[in-house]
């Protein structure tokens, strides 16, 4: 190891390079550090997933004391107290950055909490100056949301800003039309505020099965958020009351506050990759093999900053394999195949795995089993929405190459399909397969007649 301080250094302490680190250094006996300018946990844990989806719970509470109501029950809501909700919150996240720490320093990783930089296919430069040489270097910095160049651009908020507001605003314009703009629209929404959601596309959720992604934009605009498509912003001015929003339509309104999620850009710039050598995208993202690796051999990279897929548990996998093939000498590629995803839309979350029909149609003939229908739940209480259960079927294999779920808790029934389609399952495995009765998902288990053939 003569001219190294370690086997492996990592820039960015989000899931994957958490990972990474703690697998090299605890299980693989690495010599491990880890740089993070910011706060240990990454996207998910202290700005995406962990506190998005405590504030979906927070946001269910009202539709589900209107549905106790309709059951008998006595309930009464006060008003959402969001400091107090807050205070929670922060006192959650503080918990678990503690815990990511500790995970760290129990697998021996030498942690630094600043800003760290490449200067070389070997050499990682920290903030206070100080240089150490790695034998590898592992970059897993995640990324940030995009706003584009606009007139009053400097007037908005992201995604990342929501969880830190002393106040929620009355009225909120939600710019954007992928998962994270139509979670924020129902968060808020639950919480009380009067949406506005603009997309410029025909549809949200561009990417997720047409059927799916529809019924999802119906159930929101029966909740209340007021989704205008084909819509986009022309420009934002600070007004006394607010911000006047000029639309694309030639339209004008004034919002409390209007909030960009319009996309993520990969965590590269000023990171030195390009004097390393490293090859970046188009998207700036860090190219990378199968492997993780970059045009660097030296250099790997995992989690959003390479644009894969982004989601935790994919980073997390690619941090693990990364580490158990450089340096546990198991040669280990993530799977990046049939990944299960979950929209935590109100009333009613998508679950996805696998082709859309869209995607299905282009591989071959198929069938299409779908049905729609009140939940026994919601029907007693009197609410209106439906549920939708999707099966996408090879007509040739009978395999089932996607399943769709549009309904409430989705997510928690998409990773039980997904074991079954990751298997191989076919049509015929899903028949066989006796129903759990009275469940929305037993409809997976008795559709009998396709919907669609061809």
């Amino acid at each position: 190891m003569s001219g190294f301080d370690l086997d492996l250094f990592v820039v960015g302490g989000g899931s994957g390079g958490v990972r990474a680190a703690r697998i090299a250094a605890g299980e693989h006996g690495a010599r491990v550090a880890l740089a993070e300018e910011y706060r240990m946990g990454g996207t998910c844990v202290i700005r995406g997933c962990v506190p998005k989806k405590l504030m979906v719970f927070a946001s269910g509470f009202p539709a589900a004391m209107a549905e106790a109501r309709e059951y008998g029950w006595e309930v009464a809501a006060g008003g959402f107290d969001w400091r107090a909700f807050r205070a929670r919150l922060d006192a959650e996240l503080d918990r678990l950055e503690a815990a990511y720490r500790s995970g760290l320093h129990g697998a021996g990783v030498s942690v630094h909490d600043t800003r760290a930089v490449l200067e070389d296919a070997q050499t990682v430069r920290l903030a206070s100056g100080e240089r150490l040489r790695a034998r590898h270097i592992l970059v897993a910095t995640g990324a940030h949301p995009f706003v584009p160049d606009f007139p009053g651009a400097e007037h908005v908020l992201t995604s990342n800003d929501i969880f830190k507001l002393d106040a929620l605003p009355d009225s909120v314009l939600i710019v954007g039309g992928g998962f994270i703009a139509c979670e924020f629209a129902c968060i808020l929404n639950g919480l009380g505020v009067a949406v506005t959601q603009f997309y410029r596309g025909e549809q949200v959720l561009r990417g997720f099965d047409d059927e799916a992604r529809a019924h999802v934009a119906g159930l929101m605009r029966d909740g209340g958020v007021d989704l205008q498509l084909g819509t986009d912003v022309a420009a934002v001015e600070k007004v006394a009351g607010g911000l006047r929003v000029q639309a694309s339509d030639g339209s004008s309104r004034v919002v409390g506050a209007v909030v960009y999620a319009t996309g993520r850009v990969p965590n590269t710039a000023g990171l030195g990759l390009e004097a390393a050598g490293v090859t970046l995208g188009r998207k700036g993202e860090i190219v990378v093999d199968d492997w993780s690796q970059s045009s660097v051999p030296s250099v790997h990279a995992v989690g959003d900053v390479t644009d894969r897929i982004n989601l935790t548990p994919v980073a997390i996998r690619e941090g693990h394999a990364f580490a158990d093939t450089v340096f546990g000498g198991a040669a280990r590629q993530p799977d990046h195949e049939l990944v299960a995803s979950a929209v935590f839309t109100q009333p009613c979350e998508l679950g996805t795995v696998g082709l859309t029909e869209e995607a299905a149609r282009r591989t071959g003939p198929i069938e299409v089993y779908a049905t729609s229908f009140r939940p026994m739940r919601g029907a007693f209480a009197g609410r209106s929405h439906q549920v939708l259960m999707k099966l996408v079927v090879s007509s040739a294999s009978r395999k089932v190459l996607g399943c769709h779920i549009v309904a409430p808790e989705a997510g928690e029934m998409i990773q039980l399909a997904a074991v079954a389609i990751k298997m191989g399952a076919t049509k015929e495995d899903f028949d066989r397969t006796c129903a759990v009765h009275p469940t929305m998902s037993e409809e997976l288990v008795t559709m009998r007649k396709p919907a669609r053939v061809g």
